[in-house]
């Protein structure tokens, strides 16, 4: 398992607007802040119920024993991509009732608008390491 330095980034992984992102951040995390586990893997089960979150069917930023869901996993990636993304995070002023009915919104939404798959990503050769696979 990652150190309390690693973050996991749980996300849809037959979501083809969620593959996208983590393809979004690994290449702007070249040093490798980021871990990624499919919610459907036995692994992102794993972490989910160790949190105590149950059976979450979003985005969830793991970092050490802080979990982190929603439009509010969104904004701390972005701040820990840092670069111009880091701006972004200023967002996190917004009431995050506001913010997660937005994010909602695109949430039930992303099948119909990019697609999804009928099986998880299997990482390119060069990213693997980044994946925590079962």
């Amino acid at each position: 398992m990652p150190d309390d330095h690693t973050y996991i980034l749980l996300f849809d992984g037959v979501c083809n607007l969620c593959n996208g992102i983590v393809k979004f951040i690994i290449k702007r995390d070249p040093a490798k802040k980021f871990r990624f586990a499919a919610l459907q893997s036995d692994v992102g089960k794993a972490l989910l119920e160790k949190s105590g979150l149950g059976d979450m069917q979003t985005v969830v930023l793991i970092h050490g024993d802080k979990y982190y869901i929603k439009s509010s996993a969104a904004l701390h990636v972005l701040k820990e991509l840092g670069g111009i993304w880091k701006i972004c995070y200023a967002l996190i002023i917004i009431p995050r009732p506001i913010r997660d009915l937005i994010y909602d919104v695109v949430s039930k939404t992303r099948y119909r608008v990019f697609g999804r798959r009928n099986t998880c990503m299997v990482p390119a050769p060069g990213v693997r390491d980044r994946f925590i696979v079962d």
